[in-house]
């Protein structure tokens, strides 16, 4: 996990990426005034923060997964726990360098 309940200050993020709290909010289903609410103190339930990570933090664009792409992961962590380690770790290490922009803070410069 790239931050703890400590770390996850969502109008810090949102700064960073040069966003306006409906862009921001708006790609995880939560209208400005909710997520103003939430930059303002109020707490996040857990599904908000982690849509805010999915999608703000690790970068991932909710409208290309599918349902099927959640079925093969499944089916792989059930039925091929080592081949699902192994595309894992590939995709980690593929990733790195993204991932260590992301914790400094440089890829949320645009």
């Amino acid at each position: 996990m790239y931050m703890s309940d400590e770390i996850l200050n969502p109008r810090e993020i949102r700064r960073r990426l040069g966003l306006n709290q409906q862009q921001f909010w708006g790609r995880i289903g939560v209208t400005q005034s909710g997520g103003s609410r939430y930059e303002s103190g109020r707490t996040m339930p857990k599904p908000v923060r982690e849509l805010l990570r999915v999608v703000h933090i690790e970068q991932i664009d909710l409208a290309d997964l599918s349902r099927e792409d959640m079925r093969v992961l499944e089916y792989l962590r059930k039925t091929k726990p080592e081949l699902y380690e192994t595309l894992k770790a590939a995709a980690r290490e593929q990733a790195q360098p993204a991932d260590k922009r992301i914790l400094s803070g440089t890829a949320y410069a645009r």
